[in-house]
């Protein structure tokens, strides 16, 4: 029987608009678009990188409550609400994600309010850190 886990993280938003921050089908991990708001302190770093950071601290999060981590993540969808953040956003994110290679999306969108200058929803698959990989490079031919 399929087992379906719904994570919730106490933010006032969550409980607002009736979602979950994570939710589990088996193996396979949605992870709702988060903020880079610090869950203990509330506080939003000014700084995009710092964001960032704390955008990925949120999600690491989630993923441990259901037994997974960012070497599961399989596809990523990235948000940036000023373009000219894109190279300080894709650096950070290459240095974290390097080796993990997920598949992404990068948007520019509106965010939800001003002070959010970088949101990732991210899908993770339980032990997809330690299945095989075959890897294959269309540049080579």
């Amino acid at each position: 029987m399929t087992l379906i886990t719904k994570v919730k993280t106490g933010s006032p938003f969550e409980n607002h608009a009736s979602y979950s921050r994570v939710v589990a089908v088996d193996n396979w991990i949605l992870v709702s678009n988060t903020a880079g708001r610090n869950p203990d302190t509330k506080e939003i770093p000014d700084d995009v990188g710092e964001q960032l950071k704390q955008v990925f601290a949120n999600i690491e999060r989630g993923l441990a409550a259901v037994d997974s981590s960012l070497a599961d993540v399989v596809s990523v969808k990235i948000f940036i609400q000023n373009p000219a953040d894109t190279e300080t956003v894709m650096g950070l994110f290459g240095e974290t994600m390097r080796g993990i290679d997920p598949v992404i999306t990068v948007t520019c969108p509106p965010l939800g309010a001003e002070v959010y200058k970088v949101e990732l929803e991210v899908t993770a698959y339980r032990g997809a850190s330690r299945a095989d990989i075959n890897l294959i490079d269309t540049s080579a031919r």
